[in-house]
């Protein structure tokens, strides 16, 4: 086998494969009263209940989860524990100014930091390494958006200690990327074991005396009330923290995109094949395509690396148990051995799937609203595994009614417009990534410059 097809699909994700997925808590037991209810066990949930309950212990706070704690992206996405925050940043600049984006990126890069040092003072395992990011240039078109990016980094304060620009022959003495012709390296980043993570912080937050429910599903929150399929918690707080998964709640069909992403991951690497492509850092890898990868060295010694295959799914729906098409293994496959070839002969072991929320500006959000006492978080746009503990930290703050620099950052309380109605959301989502793709084609046969395609399917989404 060359790595075609997967020897196994879906299944959650790779990640649980190690130790198993987790058995089930119980669900809940019927209609209960509480302090704080989050809908939601993934990361953002579980850090807003491990941050109020540090805050105010005698906090009574329940956890609501359809599946178990880690199900969604928390436990399926690509481990990158890193600084990167989605918003345009001119965009946030427009309403709240050019210090207060500054202050966004500052502590977006001291959320890294935050979560190590959690997962240390509560012994989580999380497979945590500090190995920055390496987001590698492979055609003239990504160079010069390379360039682009690093002069408006400059522009908002980043300096070379954030992000630096390296040729490709120092590429090469990192790591063996075909036809690499540079790369920044930002060192704001590590790496991490996704599932260990979530399903650690689950635990400490459970010790700490916080109930986590599964097996119980959520279908509609509103003030003072989430109403599931085994009774209501009736809370004067309510949390909804289901990033991709918004959708299936009563009322919020169109307020996020579930944008679809997938990941395979090969068998463990020989050591003389490591040798051919170095990565001794470990460093994340990611690349300046359209339709872009992200990709780790992992802890056990394989390859993982990640990017859109069906980017979307019609009316808003997720998959099932993670498992992915054929197609989508197939292109994510042609990709690994385009990028090194030295893994054509290297089996896929495992591929599988989730869902990211995406909001109809790309601009994530975390709000509370004192009079109704309902809040939210996500719409992470991919960089949810640190922002999900910023979103963690600021809706204690938001709940407890404290002002903090957190509560300031201009993040804080966006809107946006909810996306188009069916067929056009469908419609949509098919065109843009087409588009990409095409773009990205162009650009790999020589275009010297960024694709007009990729430019009409920027407008078009409203990345821009």
């Amino acid at each position: 086998m060359t790595g075609s097809t997967a020897r196994r699909n879906g299944d959650v994700s790779h990640w649980y494969t190690a130790s198993g997925i987790p058995s089930r808590r119980p669900p809940l037991p019927g209609h209960r009263t509480a302090d704080v209810c989050i809908t939601g066990g993934g990361l953002t949930g579980l850090w807003a209940a491990y941050y109020l309950k540090r805050a105010k212990p005698e906090l009574d706070i329940v956890v609501v989860e359809r599946e178990f704690a880690g199900f969604g992206a928390s436990g399926r996405n690509g481990g990158w524990l890193t600084s990167g925050f989605a918003a345009p940043r001119r965009r946030l600049a427009a309403t709240h100014g050019r210090d207060a984006v500054i202050a966004l990126l500052r502590e977006m890069q001291r959320t890294v930091d935050e979560v190590i040092a959690v997962c240390d003072a509560e012994s989580i395992d999380a497979k945590a390494l500090r190995c920055g990011i390496l987001h590698v240039a492979r055609s003239e078109a990504q160079l010069a958006r390379m360039h682009t990016q690093i002069a408006d980094d400059r522009r908002w304060g980043l300096t070379e200690d954030d992000i630096r620009e390296l040729s490709g022959k120092e590429v090469a003495e990192r790591l063996q990327v075909e036809g690499a012709l540079g790369a920044t390296f930002n060192p704001h980043g590590a790496r991490v074991q996704p599932a260990d993570l979530v399903r650690g912080l689950a635990d400490s937050v459970e010790r700490a005396g916080v109930t986590i429910y599964e097996q119980t599903e959520v279908t509609e929150v509103v003030a003072g009330r989430a109403i599931t399929s085994r009774g209501t918690v009736s809370a004067p707080v309510q949390l909804t923290c289901l990033e991709g998964f918004t959708a299936s709640l009563k009322g919020h069909r169109r307020d996020w995109l579930p944008l679809n992403s997938a990941m395979v991951v090969t068998e463990p690497l020989p050591d003389l094949v490591w040798e051919r492509i170095g990565w001794d850092g470990a460093e994340l890898l990611g690349d300046r395509a359209h339709a872009y990868i992200y990709a780790q060295r992992t802890s056990d010694g394989r390859v993982a690396l990640g990017g859109r295959g069906v980017p979307y799914r019609y009316g808003s729906r997720t998959d099932t148990d993670g498992r992915t098409q054929q197609r989508t293994i197939s292109q994510l496959t042609s990709v690994l051995h385009d990028m090194f070839p030295a893994l054509k002969d290297i089996p896929i072991d495992h591929a599988w799937c989730g869902v990211l929320g995406v909001p109809r500006n790309w601009t994530p959000t975390v709000r509370f609203e004192p009079a109704t006492g309902l809040g939210s978080a996500g719409g992470y746009v991919g960089n949810g595994v640190a922002t999900a503990n910023l979103a963690g930290r600021t809706l204690r703050d938001l709940v407890l009614g404290d002002t903090t620099d957190l509560t300031a950052l201009p993040w804080v309380d966006q809107r946006t417009r909810a996306w188009e109605p069916e067929p056009l959301r469908y419609l949509g989502a098919g065109l843009v990534y087409a588009l990409y793709r095409e773009a990205d084609r162009r650009e790999s046969r020589g275009l010297p410059r960024t694709s007009a395609l990729a430019k009409v399917a920027t407008r078009i989404s409203g990345r821009w």
